[in-house]
């Protein structure tokens, strides 16, 4: 077992903690264009790079969507690449979104997360990351900062496992988190170099019909993003969804040996379940939210009210066995999404658990609340209502309405 190390205690806000994790991951190739609230990330790894504290290429391109293309061509050659966006950036991206994942690159990318346009809105909401959950990224959400750090040196080992290969999304709240200076404890750069390791490269059959390393190398050619019609298209996503299958048993695996090193744990890296062991109401949500929740339910607990959190860490791939077992002894949860599906009955969120929820039995009844739109608050007082209306929806065992609007004028 790995011995927990001595660690220096920073003060970062989410994005300079996202920074870091990535310098101290040994990143080949970064490519970036600015975005608030995510420029902080970039501009301080460039900082790293022209102080010489890395030795890394950082190309300056002159969009999101060269940027990403830029980390594709990198990955494929077979180093280590990193990016980071938001927003309009990453809408940007979304035919790259695609390609990178049918390429098979394990690209790590950051997304502040952060509304998208119209109107204009730079604060948070999940709008950004949630509209590209089908793109074959896995991604993960953090509560904050510290979570942030640790999940991007995690991200490194889990997109470049033979088993996997596929990018990921880190996600993390703007402004809640990008922008709010907290304690986060950092690990010494030669434990987080040694942890991540060296990048991996698979055998394939080659052209010449000899094993050669999933890469581009002129000694060694191969074609990686074809052109493939209706022969072969088809396997070449059946082989995507194989990868998210196994990246939920290397998520939880990476996530044990990263608290044997660090002493942080969080959940089993799928989900983070809060006084759920005998809950009969319960909320379930991604993100900085969290953190207030579980506030709100150790006051309810303190009332004698049997109130529990399940937090989502990782969205994709969707943990539909944990979110179940979690979820066994409630009788009313509520989904809180920061994000909408216009027109789809309810928010993203709410589609995937009362989906998940659809064939248990007895399955609890499931709820929606739309909140947080552009950046607006959350607070406790809010939270409490989502619990009180658990209460009378168990109480009553009938829901009133299945879509809420919290905070909002009407």
């Amino acid at each position: 077992m790995t011995t927990v190390q001595q660690q220096e205690t920073l003060a970062l806000n989410g994005d300079e903690a996202v920074a870091l994790a990535a310098k101290q991951s040994d990143v080949d190739v970064v490519a970036a264009y600015p975005i608030t609230p995510q420029t902080i990330i970039v501009e301080r790894f460039s900082e790293y790079v022209a102080d010489g504290e890395v030795e890394t290429e950082f190309v300056c391109t002159e969009s999101e969507h060269s940027a990403l293309t830029a980390c594709l061509a990198a990955s494929a050659t077979g180093v280590r690449t990193f990016t980071a966006t938001a927003s309009a950036g990453l809408a940007l991206m979304h035919e790259i979104l695609y390609v990178t994942s049918g390429c098979r690159a394990p690209v790590v990318m950051a997304i502040t997360n952060r509304a998208l346009s119209a109107p204009i809105n730079i604060h948070c909401d999940h709008s950004d990351s949630m509209a590209e959950r089908d793109s074959s990224w896995i991604q993960l959400y953090v509560e904050n900062s510290q979570e942030a750090y640790d999940t991007i040196i995690q991200a490194f080992r889990i997109a470049e496992h033979t088993k996997v290969l596929l990018p990921i999304m880190v996600c993390l709240d703007a402004f809640f988190l990008s922008h709010t200076l907290e304690n986060v404890k950092t690990l010494p750069d030669k434990k987080v170099k040694d942890f991540v390791g060296t990048r991996q490269i698979p055998l394939v059959m080659g052209h010449e019909g000899k094993k050669v390393p999933f890469k581009l190398d002129p000694k060694n050619p191969i074609t990686i993003g074809p052109l493939a019609l209706q022969d072969y298209y088809f396997e070449h996503k059946r082989q995507q969804e194989e990868a998210m299958r196994n990246a939920s048993g290397i998520i939880s695996e990476i996530n044990d040996l990263y608290s044997q090193l660090s002493g942080r744990k969080y959940g089993n890296g799928l989900t983070d379940p809060y006084f759920l062991e005998d809950a009969d109401i319960a909320t379930i949500c991604v993100g900085s939210t969290a953190g207030t929740t579980k506030y709100v339910v150790d006051n309810l607990r303190s009332r004698g009210i049997k109130a529990g959190l399940l937090r989502l860490r990782t969205l994709r791939p969707l943990p539909t066995s944990d979110i179940v077992s979690a979820l066994a002894s409630t009788k009313a949860v509520a989904v809180m999404d920061r994000s909408h599906s216009f027109g789809g009955y309810g928010g993203p969120l709410f589609h995937e658990i009362r989906h998940v929820l659809y064939d248990t039995q007895p399955h609890p009844h499931v709820v929606n609340y739309i909140y947080g739109l552009g950046g607006r608050d959350m607070p406790q007082n809010d939270i409490q209502d989502i619990y009180i209306d658990l209460q009378k929806i168990q109480q009553n065992n009938a829901v009133e309405n299945y879509v809420n609007f919290v905070r909002v004028r009407e």
